[in-house]
């Protein structure tokens, strides 16, 4: 309970404490009692007050399901700022019942380390911790479709849920700016390190011929490049195939997916893998555009007919970096809705 105290005063956090944040980080949270994602939103919803639950809750078939983005801006649905503690912590357990202890220990660094980037620019107001909201679309149920988002700056989470099955987890935007903490206690501290490490990794095992394979661009481009589309699409599979890899390349490309797949739970994550085993892990396409070496533009994806993995790091001095999953016939549950809609005949 300590621990999560500690954190919840990270999304009280404003002017001066801010500073002191970057002084005196906070531990990781407490584990909150375990819950299905279904029981945890329909917790939260009976927590709210008239007020907040317009603000919170909308129509499973609104636009604004699909209205996400990355950056520092207001949004629709209930932020941290409105919540009370109670509701702070049900969020929490939102999180929590969606995410797997590494997908939840990120989110919450993201948030934690929006405060510290508030501290370094002398700029609380705009880096706010306590900005980041959320939304739930339709009633909780096994039996209909609904979902819900929490984003915020450099966070943004889609859960769709179709009469039970598995939930959708995509897009799933995690950030980091600093990506590596320049001063101060935290000084070192690199939130998305796996992401990167992991990459230059299997990209320092390449021989001569396979780099050039992998390399699309001498300049990385500016952002991912789908940013934040409806509809996540490339031209075509561009870079090294995992078929012209070795195995032991294989294996270091597949530890750099988990990265990503691994934030979700074990029967999500386990799901993610069969539909790209499925369609063909020699499929999968590792490219990589920009500087090798570090403090300079890079940026990298991986692409298969089912996912697309988007890494940049560029901006800042390439000290800031964006990273996006999107699943191309399933984001925000589109595969799994259509199939619910073509049974139940709902149209």
């Amino acid at each position: 309970m300590k621990a999560r105290t500690l954190l919840l005063g990270v999304f009280l956090l404003g002017g001066a404490a801010l500073l002191a944040l970057a002084q005196n980080p906070t531990p990781q949270p407490a584990a909150l009692p375990s819950t299905s994602m279904e029981e945890a939103a329909q917790a939260f919803l009976d927590l709210l007050d008239d007020d907040a639950r317009r603000k919170a809750h909308m129509d499973f078939e609104s636009k604004e399901r699909f209205n996400w983005h990355f950056v520092p801006r207001s949004r629709n649905g209930l932020p941290l700022k409105a919540m009370n503690d109670a509701q702070r912590e049900a969020t929490h357990a939102l999180l929590q019942s969606a995410l797997s202890e590494q997908g939840y220990r990120k989110a919450t660094n993201v948030i934690e380390l929006e405060g510290i980037l508030g501290a370094l620019e002398n700029n609380p107001t705009r880096r706010d911790p306590e900005n980041y909201y959320v939304t739930i679309f339709g009633t909780p149920s096994k039996e209909a479709p609904w979902g819900w988002r929490f984003e915020g700056h450099h966070l943004s989470l889609n859960f769709s849920s179709v009469t039970n099955e598995v939930t959708a987890t995509t897009p799933a935007f995690f950030g980091a700016n600093p990506a590596e903490v320049p001063r101060g206690a935290r000084k070192g501290w690199r939130v998305l390190a796996a992401e990167e490490d992991r990459a230059r990794a299997l990209l320092g095992m390449l021989d001569a011929t396979q780099r050039d394979r992998a390399m699309i661009a001498k300049t990385a481009p500016r952002d991912i490049i789908t940013g934040a589309d409806r509809h996540a699409r490339l031209q075509g599979f561009e870079g090294l195939p995992a078929a012209s890899m070795t195995p032991a390349q294989r294996d270091t490309l597949l530890r750099l997916v988990e990265a990503y797949t691994h934030n979700m739970p074990p029967d999500v994550a386990a799901a993610t893998w069969a539909k790209i085993e499925e369609a063909g892990i020699d499929r999968l396409h590792f490219a990589w555009a920009g500087s090798d070496r570090r403090g300079q533009g890079h940026y990298y994806r991986i692409h298969g007919p089912t996912l697309l993995l988007e890494y940049d790091n560029t901006q800042n001095n390439a000290n800031h970096i964006h990273t996006v999953w999107r699943g191309f016939d399933n984001d925000f549950g589109e595969d799994l809705l259509r199939k619910h809609y073509e049974e139940s005949g709902h149209h």
